[in-house]
């Protein structure tokens, strides 16, 4: 958090996962030319999450909680519907990805 003992940043380069590849061009996708969604909406949806949820999160973990929050209250998708995708993906399970 702003002004607090955060501890020492790992600088090492490392490879993202294939979900976090996906949020971050889900991310370009929505603030593109359409603009569905700004960096500071992005931002504002991530400095909105509660503390210990804020915590507990990886970075791409944040930032896909404040674009589904963000795409449900503008109406773009329903919470039916995000569930129903998120069952089908579950049903594929792990090696899918």
């Amino acid at each position: 958090m702003g002004g607090l003992e955060a501890g020492a940043i790992d600088q090492e380069a490392h490879d993202y996962a294939l979900w976090e590849r996906r949020v971050d061009a889900l991310m370009m996708l929505l603030s593109g030319p359409r603009r569905i969604m700004t960096v500071d909406q992005l931002r504002k949806g991530i400095e909105a999450l509660p503390p210990d949820a804020y915590d507990s999160m990886t970075y791409y973990e944040r930032w896909i909680a404040s674009l589904t929050n963000a795409l449900l209250d503008a109406g773009v998708l329903t919470t039916e519907e995000l569930g129903a995708r998120m069952a089908r993906v579950s049903a594929r399970g792990p090696e899918a990805e």
